[in-house]
Order: C-alpha cells, then structure tokens, then sequence
C-alpha cells in the first residue's frame, strides 16, 4: 500500500535501530537499488550523518519512554536527493508480553511549505520544544522566540503547516499524550490530568471530548473493552 505513495516514507525498525522494511519511496531516497539492500542497515549507513543522529535520538526516546512520537518536523531527502521537510509519527512496536521490540515511523512530505520557506531549523526546534515540553505552562512568545520568530510569523507558520493555532497544537498533544494513557496504564484520570498539563480532571473531560467526542472514561472503556457506557 505505501509503495503507491511517493510523498510517503514508511519504514519499520528493530530494538537495535536497524531496518526490516521500508516502502519504496524509503529506498530510492537512500540510492538503494532495492528493499532488500536496507534489510539490517543503520540510519547512518542511509542518511546523512546530522539527519541519522536527529533520526536515531528519537528512537532512543521512543525505546526509553514508551512514547509515541507524534507531528515531529524532520528534514527528508526528496528522490532527486535535495532536501526538505516532512512530518513525521513513530510508534513503538510491542511483542504478545508488551516488551518494545521495535517501531513503526510514516512520514509526510510538506513539499509546499518546504519551498515556501515556512519550515527551518529554528521552527522545528520550537516545535521540539513544545512536544517535549507540552505538559508545562508554555507561552506561545516562547515558542516563537525559540523559532527566532515574530509571533504573528510563528502563527501563520503553525497555521499552515498544522491547519492549528499554536494553542490548538497544544490542546491536541495533551489529549494525545492522555489518550494514550488512558489507553494503557492504570493510572487515575485526575492523576493523569495533572501530568498531561491539565489544571484539573474536569479540565481533561472538557477538551478531550471536545476534540474525541468522548469523555476520557467513556475513552478508556472503549478502547479497552469496545464500549462506552
């Protein structure tokens, strides 16, 4: 199915960061000749090395926190071997015991805002910033400034790229980050408000159904047991 899907890289990698399968568009970006050739290579044996060390620090988390990582600006090789800017979502791979085993990584090209100059380092960074740092009290003028960015031109780049104001964005990693433990931990849904960056539980309930239509119980319920009631 990714095969069919140019502006799309999808590739799955072990616990050792070493590559058993990637779609086609992955391979002629690497200059390989076929998927095979990927089979038990590293990102540094297929990516310049700047690009492989931002790649492979992210799987570490991922390996160390059991995180997904979700909307990460990463800078791609488009076929002719230029460079540019995808958006990027890594998911841990987990055998029948729940040990990480390895992860799934979909990335997608941003060609337009790539040649429009919206996507640079200093935006990524700032972006970085706010999904490793979204649980705090963050202020969009931080975020903007880390950018090295005016805020109104931090503005029209999240709503752009995301189609989200820079509050929006922050909304939704918090929901992501509590759907993904009401998904699978134990932990109580007010303990779960409170590290996710939410003032409260009723504060949690109020913008997670607004964005799933649910309540984080009836969320739970769902995902775990196929009801909400």
């Amino acid at each position: 199915m990714f095969d069919r899907l140019p502006d799309i890289v999808f590739s799955i990698k072990d616990r050792s960061g070493r590559y058993v399968l990637m779609s086609e568009a992955c391979v002629e970006r690497c200059g390989l000749s076929n998927k095979r050739e990927a089979l038990g290579r590293s990102a540094f044996d297929l990516f310049p090395e700047p690009m492989a060390e931002r790649y492979t620090r992210q799987d570490e988390r991922l390996f160390r926190t059991g995180k997904p990582i979700v909307d990460n600006l990463d800078l791609t090789l488009y076929p002719d071997r230029s460079s540019g800017w995808c958006l990027s979502t890594k998911e841990p791979l987990r055998d029948h015991h729940g040990h990480i085993i390895g992860l799934a990584c979909i990335s997608k090209d941003l060609v337009e805002p790539s040649r429009a100059g919206l996507i640079d380092v200093g935006f990524a960074r700032a972006i970085d910033y706010l999904l490793d740092h979204f649980a705090e009290a963050l202020r969009v003028e931080d975020l903007a400034r880390i950018g090295e960015l005016s805020l109104a031109q931090f503005e029209r780049r999240m709503k752009k790229i995301f189609h989200l104001s820079a509050a929006q964005y922050m909304i939704k990693a918090r929901v992501s980050a509590a759907a993904q433990m009401l998904a699978k931990s134990e932990q109580p849904i007010a303990e779960i408000a409170h590290v996710t960056g939410f003032c409260d539980q009723s504060g949690l309930s109020r913008k997670f159904r607004q964005v799933t239509g649910l309540t984080p119980r009836q969320y739970r319920l769902f995902v775990r047991e196929g009801r909400w009631m």
